[in-house]
């Protein structure tokens, strides 16, 4: 039956969310709209840093092998959990009532929605800083602006993140190429291939510690595809759009970095990267003035991403409006940015990295590898037996990290993870006696 729109959204023509129930087939959107979405989320000035920060540890053809590694691992991760959320048309929260329980979703969605506005408030400063540092304005004035044009776009819901996306991915190309361009006038961009890394930093950043970062990138929104891939036709669809994030815009992102920094033009290469905004100023009015439209709208495109995964998890859990929690959430984000959380980026990535691929990896066991048996369970307030799994997915996650960081804490939490979430459900199959399941 169609959902009559009317008495949603205050009856302001704003789409309906679902955030209780799945996405009807009615209301689904198409691969086009659906992939706009993924594929403008990666296309952002962050990425160009962090390719190239990783080149400038690495070498060129590492940090190749890093970014393809990352995005692979990405692609079977994201791919999986978007099939899922296409074919069922459920949300995040909604999966992983079915993993977690009725109750104990509660702690692994709030966590996950918590770590995304924590993105959100990381970006909208990062919008502050780079709007000062390139044009000289006030920081502080410019995040509350970002903060509250963030807020209006993510209030309008799924379908303006699809417009934003369809603007911010070909206008990161455009000018990325500019920037090439530009730089081609004075550096030698055939030698990239032969940039072997800067010995002053050797021994910095690991191989494991490069596709760590790749793929703590996008764990948080990345476990949380399901908000943006329900809206999907069908499970094929769905890992359509995630494969337009994962790897193609992810990489072409992280490659302009690379080449800027293999190329020696990056300023300040150590600390931010591939950046070339900079690059930008100094050759025309016209330039300058689509440099700073452009900050906006490429960090806004992962700012209003973060807050929709964010403002729709707090709303499922507290069974109220995604649009509500767009306010609230976005409000708390802002102040977050104001008071300077970029400071803290180094542990949030690593936080990033150890905690939330677990999440994912139970979730793709129990939902689709297991799927059988998850359907035919009784329901649960709380599944003791996937919370042991992450726990045991982030304790070997966090032990990689520090022992053996060349190794790439991501890659060993989302195996642990899957591997003991599968032995414990066997386990608890063939001795009933020893079931972790708490009704």
């Amino acid at each position: 039956m169609k959902t009559n729109n009317k008495n949603d959204a205050a009856g302001k023509g704003l789409e309906q969310e679902f955030e209780h129930s799945p996405v009807p087939l009615t209301h689904r959107h198409s691969t086009r709209s659906v992939s706009a979405v993924w594929f403008g989320f990666p296309m952002i000035l962050t990425n160009a840093l962090f390719g190239g920060i990783i080149t400038w540890h690495l070498g060129f053809w590492p940090a190749i092998a890093a970014i393809l590694l990352g995005n692979l691992v990405l692609f079977g991760y994201v791919g999986a959990l978007s099939h899922f959320a296409g074919s069922t048309g459920l949300n995040f929260a909604l999966q992983a009532k079915k993993t977690f329980g009725t109750k104990g979703y509660g702690w692994v969605s709030g966590f996950l929605s918590t770590v995304v506005i924590g993105w959100y408030a990381f970006q909208t400063g990062l919008t502050g800083t780079v709007i000062h540092e390139t044009f000289g304005w006030n920081e502080l004035g410019v995040s509350a602006f970002a903060a509250v044009l963030y807020i209006a776009i993510t209030f309008l819901g799924v379908r303006a993140l699809s417009l934003l996306g369809m603007i911010a991915a070909p206008m990161y190309v455009i000018l990325g190429l500019v920037a090439l361009w530009l730089i081609s006038g004075t550096h030698d961009l055939t030698q990239i291939v032969n940039w072997h890394g800067s010995a002053a930093v050797a021994g910095g950043m690991t191989m494991g510690t490069a596709v760590t970062m790749v793929v703590a990138g996008f764990a948080d929104s990345g476990t949380m595809t399901a908000d943006f891939t329900r809206w999907s036709k069908d499970g094929k669809s769905a890992v359509i759009a995630a494969f337009s994030a994962f790897p193609v815009a992810n990489v072409i992102s992280y490659l302009f970095g690379v080449v800027i920094v293999a190329a020696g033009a990056a300023i300040d290469p150590l600390q931010n990267g591939g950046n070339f905004l900079s690059l930008l100023m100094g050759h025309g009015a016209l330039l300058e003035v689509l440099a700073f439209v452009f900050v906006f709208i490429n960090l806004g495109s992962v700012c209003t991403h973060c807050l929709y995964n964010g403002a729709m998890g707090f709303s499922h859990l507290f069974g109220s409006k995604m649009r509500l929690w767009t306010v609230i959430l976005g409000a708390i984000g802002g102040v977050l940015a104001l008071i300077g959380v970029w400071h803290y980026f180094l542990n949030w990535l690593s936080l990033l990295g150890v905690a939330v691929p677990p999440f994912g990896a139970v979730m793709i066991v129990d939902l689709i590898l297991m799927g059988e048996i998850s359907r035919l369970r009784t329901e649960q307030r709380v599944r003791a037996s996937a919370f042991v799994a992450w726990a045991i997915g982030t304790c070997c996650a966090t032990i990689a990290h520090i022992w053996f960081p060349s190794v790439g804490e991501a890659i060993v939490g989302l195996v642990a993870g899957a591997v003991s979430y599968y032995a414990i459900t066997m386990l608890a199959i063939k001795s009933p006696v020893v079931a972790l399941e708490k009704k």
